[in-house]
């Protein structure tokens, strides 16, 4: 006997329809005739094989159709995880018929050869992916008979044959109420059982005990064991807005719907989600709530397994774009169909966040959920406003009619919760989650909302937690509703880490805690600006708008700054301090891309950047926004060598700004630079010292270190004309290894050293050129390890030994670099176009070329190699990384020592260029 599809209960609504029709997927009485038939021709030891060749046709053909069908219809969730239970069923039926009809056969069993095949866990509850496991529960009356064992091995063999991933138990009753009360996994499991096929009798014996011996409907032991395991869960996979989300274990994922869907079954005795709303838990938009996410999270995962051809669960880069359009999104509007795609999710995510809320707060009203930790520590309760109570350690709204006649209450409940430090309960969130359209344009412009909202910014000393929450309950994005777009907008790229929103968020919790002093010695001149002294109100509203306008087909530097220039009023500031947020919003990226992008020892690029900034004022602002959206950008995206970069911007601005700007020039570096060169080598004869000073032109003196003048000096003391000398030095201030070379000056020099550099695995993020007087080259590059680090000590003399290697022409890199010259899989689905400008006013001597392109290891090397085919002379070259995204910036010369200026040669230059990016990228591909 077969249980039919119909009598299956899970999460959702009971649903026995299909993505296609029955027949189509498994037709049950040719399979049988063709079973039979097989076996009945087959000799006895080969009857097993013959099986499996007629079911592993009928399972390919079965699967097909469902992916066909699923293809057509790529949002029927529903209809697809039912198709493939259905398959799965009819699979294990027959597979057990064939065992018992013509394996095994037994006409007159005993009471003891009984068997029933139940399914359990997630075929237990009806619902598969195309790769699901099948979990299987042979169950028997008492202790396996050697009839029972033989039935059973030759049913794993058969399944097994067909590919399918079973795991099995073969138990008694009385085995899966002792097990399921030791072992909180088996009970799960066992609370979504589902009879498939054999003896049904036994199958009602073993609903009954479950019943009354282990699901009494107690279970709070069971329900704290499911939330410390979701907790856990969350932990190993991160925040819901992980850029890379786990279909099933991440959170707001598939599996935070089941522990729901566990819980309420065993508390509640509810077969379906939907009975919930009969039992008070959920509203009826909150269930049609529950099913959309579910809905679209089952989708996803289909479309994520038939695209693997396996059981992964894992949202990758590369595997969004191709899930993104086997569900039908597509590019619109500037944005991407995945990133259109990714919102979605995120959305969704979002939802199952607050459906868990909603229902562990029902869970704690019934008193089968233990309170929270810290209320049972610390039983002295904050005294709350009027309005509000204290109910499991949160703020709770007395009277729902009483806090709805006042708007602004919609604001000051977050308020209350900063200052107590409590959390709001989940029955005011819902409250204020089905009221958001109270929060209107009479109540944003009110001055009594405007100063709530920048006292919640201000006032607490924790800004992100407010922010956050409003942000979640759509009250941020109801106060300023172009900020709506961007909740749970992704940016499809490998730089950023968070969603827009959650960005911005992570921006503000890094000011925070500047302001608060916590990162002074990481953060030395960001903390001394706060100390000293910002417009605050200037500075939170910048960042809370700086990428207000991400995900348009413009600029949204310029568009935000247009979108500032109309909220800011809104929230209250005054004209000069609008002024003052618009610009900021409109070159946020200025300083970020100046230290980056360009050479700041360059006194050009200094002068440039301070008659943008204008003020010392405008500069301590932009500073700060600077350093927190760098920062707000991923866990690792700060470091040593970006704070060296924007430190020494800022100080050289700031003093140029302050004593005028005509001090900073080159011949001032120079003088500077050779008057600490003579204090570091005071121990030399002045016949030397004087000869060392000598030997370089001036761009050497403004463009290093005073270390490194140094190093070089050592470096061509008493060098001969085939020496070759290399100096590395890990910079730890730097994050980076500074390597220096010496040696004859020839052609290619800086394309060869590029190469050797690639081929030890080494990320160059400046480099530096430069010819003595007699002859010699004197390169240093800046070198990070694959984690962005300096080189470790223990490593550098391989490092030496490859990089001399190379020069010496033992290992040609052009060659060597083929098998390592790669694009990782997931990185292929991100599109970096390519982009190369001139630019002659950013440099006195120098043209500078900007190349902005895709990021791979053999990439400097093959530009350096293309410019130097063309007899251009390099003088450094600046590399700024942003994930996938690569943007190499050189200052150039012709070989009559002039820029270039004509657009003839600037075409010429460009397309050799381009030939060699795309040259490398098919080789890459490959």
């Amino acid at each position: 006997m077969t249980a039919s599809l119909s009598t299956t209960v899970s999460g959702a609504d009971t649903d026995p329809r299909l993505i296609c029709a029955p027949e189509l997927i498994f037709d049950a009485d040719a399979v049988h005739a063709a079973l039979h038939g097989a076996c009945e021709s087959a000799e006895p030891g080969a009857r097993r094989a013959a099986a499996v060749e007629v079911l592993r046709e009928v399972q390919e053909n079965g699967r097909a159709e469902i992916a066909r069908s699923f293809a057509a219809a790529p949002f029927d969730a529903r209809g697809m995880t039912r198709a493939y239970t259905y398959l799965t069923d009819q699979l294990v039926s027959a597979t057990l018929d064939v065992a018992t009809r013509h394996l095994h056969p037994k006409p007159n069993p005993t009471e003891s050869e009984r068997l029933s095949v139940i399914g359990v866990g997630g075929y237990g509850r009806g619902e598969m992916a195309p790769f699901s496991d099948v979990d299987l529960l042979f169950l028997i009356p008492y202790k396996a008979t050697a009839w029972t064992e033989s039935v059973v091995e030759s049913m794993l063999y058969i399944l097994w044959d067909m590919k399918m991933k079973v795991g099995h138990a073969t138990r008694t009753i009385k085995d899966c109420i002792r097990l399921g009360a030791e072992d909180y996994t088996i009970q799960t499991a066992l609370l979504e059982h589902r009879f498939i096929a054999g003896d049904c009798k036994l199958a009602k014996a073993l609903d009954a005990r479950l019943a009354s011996d282990l699901f009494d409907g107690k279970g709070r032991d069971f329900i704290e064991a499911k939330l410390e395991e979701r907790d856990k869960r969350h932990l190993k996979q991160g925040q819901r807005y992980v850029v890379e989300p786990n279909v099933k274990e991440g959170k707001g994922g598939l599996r935070d719907l089941h522990s729901l869907f566990w819980i309420a079954k065993l508390i509640y005795h509810v077969d379906r989600i939907s009975d919930l709303v009969g039992k008070g838990v959920f509203r009826p938009d909150e269930y049609n709530t529950f099913r959309a996410a579910e809905d679209f999270l089952w989708a996803v995962r289909g479309h994520l397994h038939l695209l693997a051809g396996r059981a992964t669960e894992q949202l990758t880069f590369d595997v969004q774009v191709q899930v993104a359009e086997a569900m039908g999104y597509q590019d619109t509007c500037g944005r991407r169909g995945v990133e259109i795609f990714m919102q979605a999710y995120f959305r969704h995510a979002t939802a199952v966040g607050d459906l868990t809320r909603i229902f562990l707060s029902s869970l704690e009203a019934i008193h089968v959920k233990a309170e929270p930790l810290l209320e049972r520590f610390f039983r002295r309760r904050p005294k709350i406003k009027q309005g509000y109570e204290v109910v499991h350690n949160r703020i709770a709204i007395s009277d729902d009619k009483a806090f709805l006649t006042d708007k602004l209450n919609m604001l000051r409940i977050f308020e209350e919760g900063l200052r107590t430090g409590m959390l709001i309960h989940p029955n005011a969130m819902r409250l204020i989650k089905a009221n958001l359209h109270l929060i209107d344009d009479d109540m944003r412009e009110t001055p009594e909302a405007q100063r709530i909202f920048f006292d919640l910014l201000l006032k607490h000393g924790n800004p992100e937690r407010a922010l956050r929450r409003m942000n979640e309950l759509g009250v941020l994005a109801a106060f300023i509703p172009e900020f709506e777009p961007i909740v749970a907008m992704m940016q499809f790229n490998m730089y950023h880490s968070y969603t827009v929103d959650e960005h911005i968020i992570q921006c503000i919790a890094n000011l925070a805690k500047i302001e608060k002093q916590e990162l002074e010695e990481e953060l030395p001149v960001a903390s001394s600006i706060l100390k000293r002294g910002v417009n605050r109100k200037v500075i939170y509203t910048a960042l809370l708008l700086h990428d207000i306008a991400k995900g348009r087909p413009e600029d949204h530097s310029v568009l935000g700054a247009k979108m500032a220039r109309k909220i800011a009023p809104r929230l209250g500031l005054s004209r000069a301090d609008v002024d003052t947020v618009e610009w900021l919003v409109r070159y946020h990226l200025l300083m970020s891309d100046m230290a980056q992008k360009r050479d700041i020892a360059d006194p050009r690029t200094v002068r440039d950047f301070a008659k943008a900034v204008q003020t010392v004022r405008r500069l301590d602002l932009l500073c700060v926004l600077t350093v927190c959206d760098i920062r707000g950008v991923g866990p690792n995206t700060w470091n040593n060598w970006k704070a060296v970069l924007i430190r020494a911007l800022y100080r050289q601005t700031k003093r140029g700004l302050q004593t005028g700007l005509e001090d900073i020039n080159r011949e001032n570096r120079g003088a500077e630079a050779r008057k600490a060169l003579t204090e570091a080598l005071a121990d030399w004869p002045s016949k030397d010292l004087k000869a060392e000073k000598a030997r370089h032109y001036p761009p050497y003196w403004q463009g290093l270190h005073v270390t490194a003048h140094v190093a070089f000096a050592n470096m061509l003391r008493d060098i001969g004309n085939g020496d070759v000398r290399i100096d590395l030095h890990p910079d730890e201030d730097r994050d980076a290894t500074r390597a220096c070379f010496v040696m004859a000056d020839h052609p290619g020099i800086f394309s060869r050293l590029a190469g050797a550099l690639a081929l030890v695995g080494a990320n160059v993020v400046d480099a530096r050129s430069y010819t003595t007087k007699d002859g010699f080259v004197t390169d240093a590059f800046w070198i990070q390890d694959a984690d962005g680090n300096a080189y470790e000590s223990a490593k550098l003399p391989r490092l030496r030994q490859m990089i001399a290697k190379t020069l010496r022409g033992e290992v040609v890199a052009r060659d060597a670099l083929k098998s390592r010259d790669k694009v990782k899989k997931r990185e292929k689905a991100f599109r970096v176009p390519t982009s190369i400008t001139f630019d002659n006013e950013g440099s006195e001597i120098y043209t500078i070329i900007e190349v902005d392109t895709r990021d791979r290891p053999g990439l400097l090397y093959d530009l350096t190699r293309s410019l130097a085919g063309a007899n251009v002379y390099i003088a450094n070259a600046v590399i700024a990384t942003y994930g996938a995204q690569v943007v190499d910036t050189f200052y150039v010369k012709d070989m009559f020592g002039l820029k270039y200026h004509t657009v003839a040669k600037q075409k010429m230059l460009e397309k050799r260029l381009r030939e060699a990016i795309a040259d490398g990228a098919e080789r890459a591909e490959k």
